[in-house]
């Protein structure tokens, strides 16, 4: 029996480093990882997401992406042959934004956003106040690597100003009931993770052990 191999694609800005915990049975899958590269001036999401196809050199991979990485591997999907397409803590359409992101696109707020901010989180870490905000800032520290500020605002508008409307239903969309960037509500046709958050995939691995391994195989999904 051939090996199936599965791609993994970080969320914004984020390292591969956060499926550092999510393992399979070497014996029937190969894991890929996927890191994000900053942008030309003015690319779209479509031309990121063929660049980014090309690292995916195998046919009938399973591709999984979680956060922006679910709505980037959404658009690289039309440029493979996949088996499986799986998002985690994300959504399918611009129509699963929350109404705050949706605000944001309308009145182009995202653009005020101060990205420059992820240069300086070594630094906002040591006056950290307060056991959560400190604990947060030690799992930004460790995880997210895209600090270019060119990236961000690329990355931050993509999100807000997603134009796909029409859901794929290829896609397999795994989803906690308590992610508070993407709250769930809005969110349709999906695996719930009971108490999973926006930042599941680190802090609910077992889970993840357990599930996407089946979830892979499972002819009827």
């Amino acid at each position: 029996m051939s090996k199936i191999h599965v791609y993994f694609m970080p969320g914004l800005a984020a390292s591969s480093s956060i499926f550092e915990k999510i393992t399979f049975a070497e014996a029937h899958f190969e894991i890929h990882y996927l890191e994000w590269f900053v942008p030309t001036e003015s690319e779209s999401l479509k031309a990121y997401a063929k660049k980014m196809s090309r690292l995916v050199v195998h046919e009938q991979a399973v591709l999984i992406g979680v956060s922006f990485g679910g709505i980037l591997v959404q658009e690289m999907a039309q440029f493979l042959n996949l088996k499986k397409l799986i998002i985690i803590s994300s959504v399918k359409s611009g129509l699963e934004l929350p109404i705050g992101m949706k605000i944001a696109k309308l009145t182009k707020a995202y653009k005020l956003l101060p990205t420059s901010w992820a240069k300086d989180i070594d630094t906002l870490a040591n006056f950290a106040f307060g056991n959560l905000l400190k604990n947060r800032l030690e799992l930004y520290k460790k995880f997210l690597i895209m600090k270019d500020k060119k990236y961000l605002d690329w990355a931050i508008e993509q999100v807000v100003c997603w134009e796909r409307t029409e859901i794929d239903t290829n896609v397999i969309h795994i989803h906690g009931d308590q992610d508070n960037v993407f709250p769930i509500e809005n969110i349709k046709n999906h695996i719930t993770v009971s108490g999973g958050t926006h930042i599941m995939i680190i802090n609910r691995f077992k889970w993840f052990n357990e599930n996407l391994p089946n979830i892979i195989l499972d002819s009827n999904k």
